[in-house]
């Protein structure tokens, strides 16, 4: 018999579970309310380890027939069969750019992934280096993936591989958006004609999505500094996202089509300038607000979802957002309109080391990925 382990911080609730070998992990927890703002004890979860012994899994989608695809910065797929098998996918990918925070990231299942079995996958690209989105299929016994066209290229990519962005949601249109890093380029998040620092909205084809404020280019929102979560709100079909702030501010944004949300980080020609505000209204009027901001010091965010379902209780439709930094999930609760959050809470704070991506899962539990290095997991955290 094997049995499931939790570290058990203060004021966490644990409970062992004995499991047959063939089982994942489970750990029942309860969260702690966030300081600010006051709000009610976070939902009880339950967390169950899917996949352990991963280096860096940057995203993970799970199928209509139930296997999970993930992959690794470094370069390299794979998938949890339903019967809980875990294996490499065959890939080719000579031309990887894999440096810093730079490499293979963004997943993403076409919304006919059952009719084309098409995958969506971000990229660092060398020779010449940006990012890129490539279509990939995979064969229907889940063993190799093939790489079929570029959607989107010459997104920027940093020498050292900072700010790379990139997540892609697939819309239930059909289209796409995509979330970029600026690459620490100066003028990139204010460049409307630069791919850098912004939202892109694509049809698969890579052609301009409708809708998008100007007919003729694919961006659909500017002024970001490295966008890594996107999420569309249930029954409303609002979309957020989320980036990482500088020194502090790392914000939680309410998209809409032309928003600039005011990173500009050129105050002196030439310098990219990490001091400057995250929105800076003063030297981008019109700059929207954020919803949500993390203050000082940033907590690093690079994961979004919402908690549907009712399962989650008094949480049902919050924002869940994951942090690196402060090694936890984050519940917000948003005002009636949207663009506040009223309510936060914890949960997994200290449990698993930094955590990275969110996907939610049909049946409301959501899909989280640790950013350890070495021994990274994929968790599936469930509410009681």
């Amino acid at each position: 018999m094997r049995i499931a382990h939790g570290l058990c911080a203060a004021g966490l609730a644990c409970v062992l579970t004995a499991c047959a070998p063939e089982e994942p992990a489970r750990t029942v927890l309860s969260g702690t309310p966030s300081a600010v703002p006051e709000s009610p004890a976070a939902p009880r979860v339950t967390v169950t380890t899917l996949v352990d012994g991963l280096d860096h899994p940057w995203d993970v989608v799970q199928a209509p027939d139930g296997t999970l695809l993930t992959g690794e910065r470094s370069g390299r797929f794979v998938v949890r069969r339903p019967d809980g098998r875990v294996e490499e996918l065959r890939a080719d990918l000579p031309d990887l750019y894999a440096v810093g925070e730079t490499g293979l990231m963004g997943v993403a299942l076409g919304h006919d992934f059952e009719s084309s079995r098409t995958v969506y996958a971000c990229q660092g690209h060398r020779d010449p280096d940006d990012v890129r989105v490539y279509a990939w299929t995979v064969d229907p016994g889940w063993t190799t993936m093939t790489r079929q066209r570029t959607v989107v290229e010459g997104l920027p990519v940093a020498r050292g591989g900072r700010h790379g962005g990139c997540r892609i949601l697939a819309h239930p249109d059909g289209t796409l958006y995509i979330g970029t890093g600026d690459a620490t380029r100066p003028t990139a998040p204010q460049d409307p004609a630069g791919l850098g620092g912004k939202v892109l909205h694509l049809n698969p084809d890579g052609s301009p999505a409708p809708g998008n404020p100007d007919p003729g280019s694919v961006v659909f929102t500017l002024g970001h500094r490295n966008v890594q979560g996107l999420a569309l709100q249930p029954g409303t079909g609002r979309l957020y996202s989320v980036e990482q702030g500088s020194s502090r501010d790392d914000e939680v944004n309410l998209l809409v089509p032309g928003g600039n949300y005011g990173w500009r980080p050129d105050r002196e020609p030439g310098t990219y300038d990490e001091s400057v505000p995250m929105t800076d209204p003063e030297r981008v009027p019109g700059a929207i607000p954020a919803v949500w901001s993390s203050g000082s010091p940033t907590i690093a965010t690079p994961g979004l979802a919402f908690a549907a379902g009712p399962a989650w209780g008094p949480w049902s439709g919050a924002l869940v957002v994951s942090s690196q930094q402060d090694e936890k999930l984050l519940l917000l609760r948003l005002s009636g309109d949207g663009r506040s959050v009223t309510e936060s809470a914890t949960l997994l704070e200290g449990e698993y080391g930094r955590l990275r991506s969110l996907t939610p899962l049909p049946d409301g539990s959501l899909l989280v990925t640790t950013d350890n290095g070495s021994g990274d997991k994929i968790l599936e955290v469930a509410p009681v």
